[in-house]
Parts: C-alpha cells; sequence; structure tokens
C-alpha cells in the first residue's frame, strides 16, 4: 500500500513479538480483528522472523517488520527502542508489559494479569527468580504510569492494576477476550476413546494448581475408580514435577499428554465429562470458555476474575480446599441434567464475547491517545 494513502491517518506499530505463543493468542486474535476493520490508518507489525508469513498472510494490509530481540534482555532495551524509534511511529501497542521502558513516544500497554509479581516458578533458579520478579515489579509500575491508556482483559485486573501500579482506574480500559471454536476436523486420541475422563488444558506452573487437581482426582478415583485425569500441555520442567510426584505417590488414572494439535485438543474438549480450572489467578480463563465453546461443561475455580468471566455457566469451588473441589467435580460427573444446563449455559455465555468488539475498542482507544 502506498505511503501517500496513509495521510489521513496515524501510524500505529504493534508489538507481535508474542505471536504464535499463548500468551500471544491475545495479539494474533488482535490483529486479525482489527485487520477487518479496514482501519484508515497504517499498521506495521513487529515480530520474530518465524511469525513473519503467517501475520503477512493473516493481515495483507498491514506491515511486517522482523525482530529477533527477545523479551527481558539488554537487547530489548537498547536495540529494540531503536527499531521501533526508525519507524517514527505516532503510537506503539506494547502488547504485554515487556518493552523499553526508555522509549518517550507515546505508548498504550496490554497488562493481561499481575500473575508473575505474586508466585514463584520452582523450574527455575530461585534467586535469579528472585532477582527477575523484581524487575518485573518495577517494569510493571513503570509502564503503568508511563502508558496513556493500559488495557486489560477483565475488570479484576484492571482493579488490581490500578491498586498494585497505584494508577487511576481512569486510563484502564477493559477489552474482553473472546472464544472461537476450532476448525479443524476433531481427531481422537486412541487411549482415551471410550474413556471417562476430566481435563485440564495449559501450563502447569504453580499458580494453575494441578497439585490440588491431582489430589481431589486421587479423592474421585476412591468412587469412581475409572475416571481418568487429562493433563494437556507441552511437557517442561514443571509437567515432569508433576509427573514425577505422581510416579512417586503411585497415583494412578492421570494422563499427561503432552503437546496436542487443535483437532485432537477439540476431540478432548467434545468428548470429556468435565473440563476442570483449578487456577489460583488468571486474568481472563480463555481456557473455560473454549471448553464451553466445544459444549463441555465446566468446573471452575471461584478465585480472581474466572466467577466474572464465567458467570452461571460453571460450578465453582474453592480453588485452596482439595476437598471442595473433588465434591464439586463429583456431581457434575455424576449429574448428567446438570452437565447438561452447563453446557447450555455455556454456549450462552460465549456468545457474550467478541474479538470484533475487543479490535474496535483498542482501535478507538488508539485514536483518542494520538488526539491527546
Amino acid at each position: 500500500m502506498a505511503e501517500a494513502e496513509y495521510t489521513r491517518g496515524m501510524h500505529v506499530v504493534i508489538d507481535a513479538r508474542e505471536s504464535g505463543t499463548s500468551t500471544g493468542r491475545y495479539v494474533d486474535k488482535l490483529i486479525e480483528h482489527m485487520h477487518a476493520l479496514q482501519p484508515k490508518h497504517r499498521i506495521t507489525l513487529i515480530t520474530k522472523p518465524h511469525r513473519v508469513a503467517f501475520l503477512q498472510d493473516l493481515a495483507p494490509n498491514f506491515s511486517v517488520a522482523q525482530t529477533a530481540v527477545k523479551e527481558f534482555g539488554l537487547g530489548e532495551q537498547i536495540t529494540f527502542k531503536q527499531q521501533i524509534e526508525r519507524l517514527k511511529p505516532d503510537l506503539v501497542h506494547f502488547a504485554m508489559v515487556q518493552q523499553p521502558v526508555l522509549y518517550h513516544g507515546r505508548v498504550v500497554t496490554t497488562m493481561h494479569d499481575l500473575t508473575t509479581a505474586r508466585f514463584r516458578n520452582p523450574a527455575k533458579n530461585s534467586f535469579v527468580f528472585w532477582i527477575k520478579q523484581r524487575v518485573y515489579i518495577w517494569v510493571n509500575r513503570r509502564v503503568a504510569r508511563k502508558s496513556l491508556a493500559i488495557f486489560t482483559p477483565s475488570e479484576f485486573v484492571k482493579k488490581d492494576v490500578a491498586a498494585f501500579c497505584r494508577v487511576s482506574p481512569e486510563k484502564i480500559v477493559v477489552t474482553l477476550e473472546a472464544a472461537e471454536p476450532i476448525t479443524d476436523t476433531a481427531v481422537p486420541i486412541a487411549a482415551l476413546e471410550g474413556e471417562q475422563f476430566i481435563m485440564y488444558t495449559g501450563r502447569p506452573t504453580p499458580h494453575k494448581n494441578l497439585e490440588r487437581l491431582i489430589s481431589a482426582h486421587a479423592q474421585l478415583r476412591l468412587s469412581h475408580p475409572e475416571l481418568l485425569l487429562v493433563l494437556v500441555g507441552k511437557k517442561d520442567a514443571n509437567y515432569e514435577r508433576h509427573a514425577e510426584n505422581v510416579r512417586r505417590e503411585g497415583l494412578e488414572g492421570v494422563v499427561f499428554t503432552g503437546f496436542v494439535q487443535d483437532g485432537e485438543l477439540r476431540w478432548l474438549y467434545e468428548n470429556c465429562t468435565a473440563y476442570v480450572f483449578p487456577s489460583l489467578s488468571e486474568g481472563f480463563g480463555l481456557p473455560g470458555l473454549e471448553a464451553m465453546a466445544h459444549g463441555a461443561p465446566v468446573v471452575s475455580s471461584d478465585a480472581t476474575c474466572l466467577p466474572e468471566i464465567y458467570g452461571d455457566a460453571a460450578e465453582y469451588f474453592d480453588p485452596h480446599d482439595v476437598a471442595d473441589m473433588a465434591a464439586k467435580i463429583s456431581g457434575v460427573v455424576d449429574d448428567t441434567a446438570k452437565r447438561s444446563s452447563l453446557i447450555q449455559a455455556g454456549h450462552r455465555r460465549v456468545s457474550k464475547f467478541s474479538w470484533d468488539r475487543m479490535a474496535l475498542q483498542t482501535l478507538d482507544q488508539y485514536e483518542q491517545c494520538v488526539e491527546r
């Protein structure tokens, strides 16, 4: 698209380095649905080399620049800052907190949650992680204060960021995310065909609370000896730690699938007896909505934003109480009418969320920030 065609608009740079990751689902959907709005503005995306072709195909009217600069490194503070400055944007949207903190142009930032500021990661060196966590807390507060607008995925995170970073809630805009059904054909997982199972998909870090979910499943097996617990996610040090605990304690019926393709994930959602989300801290809780979109009844923690997002479409438990977790899961597993009610409520709940609306809200904020 010729440069002259942009004369009526502004130039916005979107930091899409997280494209293709679990966190990057947000920025990919933002780009896809903002492109569909056909904004009059010039939009430049910056992403990692392996995602350039994907974003060019996703948003052909946007420019795509590549960078090899990683998050939370010295290169981010110097090289990435210089790359952005050379683009001469009117506004930069950092789709995550990680960014050049000394960049002085107009900035808006998406703050997904404050989980990393509050929970440790046992897969990392404890002292090094403690130091990085202190830096991360400082970066959050610095970024919150210098951003013209902050986007959060829920009202819970809006209030949390305002209090933690000591900024006015008036500069924080809630742009709810959404869930879309997986379009790939469902692909059965042979080892699980014909089995009754509950499932979780996502990362295995401590705030996801998988230790208590595994303990709750062990209690459930006393009355439901055939019920499997399927844990879905790329195997890493934290998943291996859970697997080792399961082996050491001699627990049965826990299945670690490792990474699965979208078609396999769709089959799991469509065939599970319940999707269980035991998390202690979330900014939005997208997996639960995705499960609802595929007709899975959801049993969820009542922590942080989850009741706000799931509403009446989930059965809730205290995530710190293993017995309560087991009881609530059992109540859904054993009650066909309750499962049916949750499935119907889930479909209604999913329909309330829209990526299009999120993209429109975001674009509107871009324009307001540049006009100031």
